[in-house]
């Protein structure tokens, strides 16, 4: 079993940044990608950005050049650098990880005001 435990979110206004950390622990494979995801109101859950073990990176693209995805494979952990964030950035954010199976965090929640 794998535990992932976001932090990091909270309320921002329209421009500002946050940086979204996610911590792994339990049965943590060498290779593996972890991501993060976002689900806004009324909306599904969307790709956000992942990232591999060996620092491959993937982005939506509505996301380029404003988010960026980092890991730190010696904790286990992955974070997220979010700036000029908009309003429609707001949404729970989502943590995962996916080795053998697929795991997720309980999510952390991100208002961007305008």
């Amino acid at each position: 079993q794998v535990q992932l435990v976001e932090s990091g979110g909270g309320l921002v206004q329209a421009g500002g940044s946050l940086r979204l950390s996610c911590a792994a622990s339990g049965s943590i494979f060498r290779f593996n990608t972890m991501g993060w995801y976002r689900q806004g109101p009324g909306k599904q859950r969307e790709l956000v950005a992942t990232i591999t073990s060996a620092g491959s990176t993937n982005y939506a693209d509505s996301m380029k050049g404003r988010f960026t995805i980092s890991r730190d494979n010696a904790k286990n952990t992955v974070y997220l650098q979010m700036n000029n964030l908009k309003p429609e950035d707001t949404a729970v954010y989502y943590c995962n990880v996916k080795q053998f199976n697929t795991y997720w965090g309980q999510g952390t929640q991100v208002t961007v005001s305008s």
